[in-house]
């Protein structure tokens, strides 16, 4: 990996990441593919909008299919049909996610598969491993998401043992790589980025303590772990503004799970990066867009643009397809089929 910083304005900054399967301009938003793709968006339609980097779930990938079934496929980029490049989570988020169905240990998590029920543990030794399989463009380290609230002395508890667990991801990953590096997939085998996360919840000084760890220990880049878990935007912004700033200025820096325009537009201002969410295509699928205006509901949009175009409902619907549409080879010139997949009809 490479990244090379091109311009700045205040805190804000442009550049370029270099990874193995191309080149991504930032300050750059990231959609989630969480089980190796981006819902109700295709591989070509995410082309066709500009993003040029989705982000995979590890977790769900681990419990299906299986790391080992993408693998045999050729790794997350042939299974999706994504040929740009991926950064997949380690899966740390979601485990937290589970809540009192999961039990932390020195040794890693400890949970029921939330699919069958399975016992299962996820160490930093095993998200690597999966990431690994994955073959991502960049990997993020296990880490503890400090819920909130939490006492100042459970946060200094739960930062550091991510920083632990982040030296075993790091040393996993460099006796990975001096594998790979023996055998004939080397090139393969050095192409993908390790990332560390910030932790230290709302307080300045255990943030502080967590940079200091992780960049002894040595990443490619550098997130920002443990916001938008139910603090207040004045907690966030104080804390965003703290670490941001404090984050090594030759690397990347990545703020996980922001993704609203106005925390993005912020971000953006306190030299922040990269950015994932779920919001974008979560709010779409319900019926939701983010314009200039705020959020505006699809049918309100779609009632404006009819009206400006002096246009009936119907025949708006009759020019409406989805891509399945437009690349099927069921409709001919002379004639129209009726759509089973957005149930429109092409003329």
């Amino acid at each position: 990996m490479k990244f090379t910083v091109h311009a700045t304005d205040g805190a804000a900054r442009s550049g370029v990441l270099e990874l193995a399967h191309g080149k991504v301009e930032t300050p750059v938003f990231m959609p989630i593919g969480t089980y190796g793709a981006v819902k109700a968006v295709s591989p070509a339609e995410l082309l066709e909008n500009g993003t040029r980097i989705v982000l995979g779930n590890t977790f769900h990938l681990w419990l299906r299919p299986g790391p080992e079934v993408i693998a045999a496929h050729g790794g997350l980029h042939r299974f999706m049909g994504w040929s740009g490049p991926i950064l997949t989570d380690s899966g740390g988020y979601q485990v937290f996610s589970l809540g009192e169905l999961r039990k932390i240990t020195e040794e890693g998590v400890r949970f029921a598969s939330p699919v069958n029920g399975d016992r299962l543990l996820l160490t930093p030794e095993e998200s690597m491993r999966i990431q690994r399989a994955l073959n991502a463009d960049i990997v993020m380290v296990l880490d503890d998401c400090t819920p909130y609230p939490a006492s100042e002395r459970e946060t200094g508890e739960s930062m550091r043992l991510s920083l632990r667990w982040a030296l075993r991801c790091k040393r996993w990953w460099e006796d990975s790589r001096r594998e790979f590096d023996a055998g004939a997939r080397a090139a393969e085998g050095n192409a993908n980025a390790l990332f560390g996360i910030v932790q230290g919840g709302m307080v300045e000084r255990l943030r502080d303590e967590s940079l200091a760890g992780l960049t002894s220990i040595g990443f490619d880049g550098y997130a920002i772990g443990g916001l938008s878990v139910g603090e207040s935007k004045r907690d966030k912004r104080r804390i965003l503004a703290h670490t941001a700033a404090r984050l090594p200025a030759d690397k990347p820096r990545y703020l996980m799970g922001v993704g609203t325009p106005e925390d993005i537009v912020e971000a953006v201002a306190a030299g922040i990066d990269m950015f994932d969410c779920v919001l974008p295509t979560r709010n779409a699928r319900n019926g939701w867009l983010f314009t200039r205006r705020g959020d505006t509901a699809i049918a309100t949009i779609r009632a404006r643009s009819m009206r400006a175009a002096g246009a009936t409902p119907a025949r708006i619907s009759r020019a409406a397809t989805c891509i399945i549409c437009r690349k099927s080879t069921r409709f001919s010139a002379r004639g129209s089929t009726p759509c089973t997949t957005c149930t429109t009809t092409r003329r």
